[in-house]
């Protein structure tokens, strides 16, 4: 009963806002690129996603605006939004009613919540850029932030400890999995009966973000950040997401992310092989992994995809010096090695454990899209082993390449490589895009047919040697 009930309460809330919206048609919303699956399409055409945030809600920021703004105006097209509320910065809000005498109504949303989520979809589709939704964040529900949070049953209107099965703390890292709020499918091996007290409460918060978002085609949609939980509690969202969608009459795109570093493991497996559930792929988590590994790494997963191309995006790159997860370099080269690597999004992630939209982040995504104005990047496929490059140390240069047409060598750290072009007559255009300065020096001629030496201007720092065919 209460399943029908809240169907036909969604599809309702749904008729009656999509009557008075219009909803952009399916050929300009985000999607899959029809000419090469690796990638995005938007607005009709194959796109990358580059992006830096300084951190993971912005729809909750007061300078929203000009942060994206910045972002644009280097180039940059994609930013990741959690549905996060915790108590950060002390500007964030709840999406529930507060009540005079301290508690909340979980029947009764925050309007201003759900208007800054708005907002924020409007000046992203103003923007061209594309979020990338993370639905449940297990932080918001563990340690300190469960204590003050609406679905605490001490702090709302609507039920207690003992008919949730809720306790008062959950002091334990959130990666241990022992929060109630992530069992309550039914199913799940920790489901229990009296969960879904608090599990219509979930739905109807889904419903009502859905309400919001459901009519801007600028967003993807990922169940969870990192998460430990049984792969079946993202599936639920994803085929609830896409069921509301369906009744909506659109297309979207949904995945999970999960939390093993190593993305070679039996977790991410699930991802790997149901196409039919995860439309792209996010495996953010790799960029814990540094040089060769973190390399080799996303050839492995491009390679065990390639009967079902989906994109892979990790809207997470970690590194800086102030960081636990790698320092700058590590963060910067991470960056340049997704986009050669074949991905079709990347993004800096937050200060502290990542550059956000610093000025060092900015010039790297000014300077990427400087490439991608000289390079097509949707017919080059990534030189996954080096077999092109010889008298190479590890991690010195990385190519990716249309055979014969064009080819992108990216140096972390200054150097030189021997470039096989002997399959690859006529002359080549060289430039050097000289990266941390966001320019491209003047025009050299290449002549294929043979190996030839490409060496840095000068010593160190980041470049990339660009080869087109004249």
């Amino acid at each position: 009963m209460f399943n029908k009930t809240m169907s036909r309460m969604g599809l309702f809330l749904f008729l009656c806002f999509f009557l008075s919206s219009t909803v952009w048609g399916d050929s300009d919303r985000i999607r899959v690129c029809s000419e090469n699956p690796r990638f995005w399409q938007y607005e009709g055409k194959p796109v990358i996603l580059l992006g830096g945030t300084d951190d993971d809600n912005p729809f909750q920021w007061p300078n929203l605006r000009e942060h994206l703004d910045t972002l644009a105006a280097v180039g940059g097209n994609y930013i990741r939004n959690t549905m996060s509320d915790r108590k950060d910065k002390g500007f964030e809000l709840y999406p529930f009613k507060l009540l005079e005498n301290g508690k909340y109504d979980l029947d009764q949303w925050n309007p201003e919540y759900w208007q800054r989520f708005e907002t924020m979809l409007q000046l992203t589709r103003e923007r061209d850029i594309i979020v990338q939704i993370e639905v449940w964040d297990r932080f918001d529900y563990a340690r300190d932030n469960w204590e003050p949070h609406p679905y605490n049953p001490k702090n709302n209107i609507n039920y207690t400890y003992e008919e949730t099965g809720f306790v008062e703390q959950y002091p334990d890292h959130p990666g241990q999995d022992k929060q109630p709020f992530f069992h309550c499918v039914p199913g799940m091996k920790k489901y229990q009966k009296k969960y879904d007290i608090f599990h219509k409460y979930q739905l109807k918060a889904v419903d009502k973000m859905l309400s919001v978002s459901l009519p801007y085609g600028n967003v993807l949609y990922c169940m969870n950040n990192e998460t430990n939980t049984d792969a079946q509690w993202g599936q639920y969202w994803i085929n609830h997401i896409k069921q509301r969608a369906k009744e909506a009459d659109v297309d979207v795109c949904c995945t999970d992310m999960f939390d093993a570093w190593d993305i070679k493991s039996e977790p991410h497996h699930v991802l790997y092989g149901n196409p039919q559930i995860y439309d792209f792929i996010d495996v953010s988590q790799n960029n814990h992994n540094k040089g060769q590994t973190h390399w080799d790494n996303i050839q492995w997963v491009r390679e065990n995809i390639a009967q079902k191309l989906r994109p892979i995006n990790t809207v997470k790159i970690y590194g800086a010096d102030t960081g636990r997860y790698g320092n700058t370099r590590d963060g910067k080269e991470r960056f340049w090695r997704n986009i050669f690597g074949g991905m079709a999004a990347t993004r800096f992630h937050r200060p502290d454990s990542g550059l956000g939209l610093s000025e060092t982040a900015q010039a790297h995504i000014k300077s990427m899209r400087m490439l991608l104005g000289k390079i097509d990047m949707f017919h080059c496929t990534p030189d996954a082993k080096s077999e092109l490059l010889s008298e190479r140390e590890e991690n010195e240069a990385y190519l990716t390449c249309q055979k014969g047409q064009q080819y992108a060598l990216f140096f972390p750290d200054g150097g030189a490589v021997t470039l096989d072009l002997t399959d690859a007559d006529g002359m080549y255009a060289m430039q050097w895009l000289h990266i941390e300065e966001c320019s491209l020096n003047r025009k050299d001629e290449v002549a294929g047919g043979k190996k030839v030496r490409i060496e840095v201007p000068a010593k160190g720092g980041y470049w990339v040697a660009i080869l087109t065919k004249e």
